[in-house]
């Protein structure tokens, strides 16, 4: 069963911080996980700059990617090193077509933008995936609700946070 982690919100944003990213934050807090937290003046919108940003490796990005499975918005935790085979993924999970969501679906799905989709806080269930490319990584950074912000976890974290199935997103 997937943990509650969804709209619950703290009162009392007085640190400056976006209330978006608060609001992950609180949820992150809510659920056990001691992220670090950062707001950046550089956009985190996509993988090579928020690796730049954060001066670690793009493999230890865990990029949120909405994708839509025989219709339906699914979530895929990927490396920022990897391009998600979108036919191998479906065969691994049993999909007859996966495709990339437009932005209005991932805003709908998640109720972030695009370049700042963080892997918890979405308005309602989401079947999530992930890399298990990200294992190869000591800490991993995400999302934190804005294309300007992220947070730090470890794959085992970020397992037990989102209850995502593990799979590979690129065929060897």
């Amino acid at each position: 069963m997937r943990p509650m982690l969804g709209l619950g919100m703290r009162s009392g944003y007085g640190s400056g911080m976006h209330p978006s990213t608060a609001r992950i934050r609180d949820i992150l807090a809510d659920a056990g996980v001691d992220a670090e937290v950062r707001e950046l003046a550089e956009s985190t919108r996509t993988a090579v700059e928020a690796a730049a940003a954060l001066g670690c490796e793009v493999g230890a990005i865990a990029s949120s990617l909405v994708f839509m499975a025989d219709g339906e918005p699914i979530l895929v935790l990927t490396s920022g090193a990897h391009r998600v085979d979108t036919e191998f993924l479906a065969g691994a999970i049993g999909a007859a077509a996966i495709t990339r969501a437009s932005a209005d679906q991932v805003r709908e799905a998640t109720g972030q933008p695009i370049g700042g989709v963080a892997p918890v806080g979405h308005p309602g269930p989401l079947r999530m995936y992930l890399d298990v490319a990200l294992r190869e990584h000591a800490l991993l950074w995400a999302a934190a609700g804005t294309p300007r912000s992220v947070f730090s976890i470890t794959y085992a974290e970020l397992a037990r946070v989102t209850d995502a199935v593990e799979v590979s997103v690129e065929s060897l």
